[in-house]
């Protein structure tokens, strides 16, 4: 594995704040399957983030070194996906918006300290 990719991983780590557990959790619950973007359609189709929620499960429990190409692709995405969307804050209390529970599904509680 090249320095650019440890660095991916790294970059993953930091910007998940939630365990594999707390994860999972989470993305059983109501308001974590209600939010976000569910495809051109619409429909009852699950949300991206609520896909990528299960991948970081899956990736969070994996060794570095068992890392695939696409694995570290996803773990990009989540790192993009995170700074993105922090730049985005809302103003007010955030505790039970749209917003947060957003970003909770790409593993990423702000309102939690790690």
């Amino acid at each position: 594995m090249n320095t650019e990719d440890k660095q991916a991983i790294r970059d993953f780590k930091k910007a998940v704040n939630m365990t594999a557990k707390q994860l999972e959790k989470w993305l059983d619950t109501k308001e974590s399957k209600e939010v976000g973007f569910k495809g051109d359609d619409g429909g009852s189709a699950e949300s991206v983030g609520h896909k990528s929620g299960k991948r970081i499960v899956e990736l969070l429990g994996k060794k570095q070194d068992d890392y695939t190409d696409d694995d570290i692709s996803h773990a990009r995405k989540v790192t993009g996906y995170v700074h993105r969307h922090l730049a985005q804050k809302p103003g007010g209390d955030i505790t039970d918006t749209n917003w947060r529970y957003s970003l909770m599904n790409w593993g990423h509680d702000p309102k939690r300290k790690k």
